[in-house]
């Protein structure tokens, strides 16, 4: 291992884990504006969303390779893993665009000037 872990895990999983908690406080925040400031939500997740993909499908690798022949370990539950994912990647996108019509295209009836 090249990287300093701490708890068992490297640099990317706490870097991953600070720009949800920061896309979480800036969502909250940008929930709060008016207008179409709200709208930045949807942009700031898919950044994160699209850093966070880059960081877990295509790690640093490291520098140096090692001398010391390794066991290689078989990832038996490899197909279920993309079997959940590709559910939650469904979901996900179903739920993005049920928030069109029952969210941000709500009517808004106009009142009347006066009653008669």
């Amino acid at each position: 291992m090249g990287g300093a872990l701490v708890l068992g895990v490297g640099t990317g999983v706490f870097l991953i884990a600070l720009m949800w908690i920061g896309t979480l406080v800036l969502s909250l925040v940008m929930s709060r504006a008016a207008g179409a400031t709200k709208l930045g939500i949807v942009p700031l997740v898919l950044l994160a969303l699209t850093i966070t993909l880059i960081l877990v499908f295509f790690p640093r690798a490291s520098e140096l390779p090692s001398p010391v022949k390794e066991t290689q370990i078989v990832d038996t539950f490899f197909i279920g893993r993309y079997v959940l994912l590709a559910v939650a990647s469904v979901i996900f996108l179903a739920s993005l665009f049920l928030l069109l019509p029952f969210h941000l295209l709500e009517p808004v009836y106009a009142k009347p000037l006066r009653d008669h």
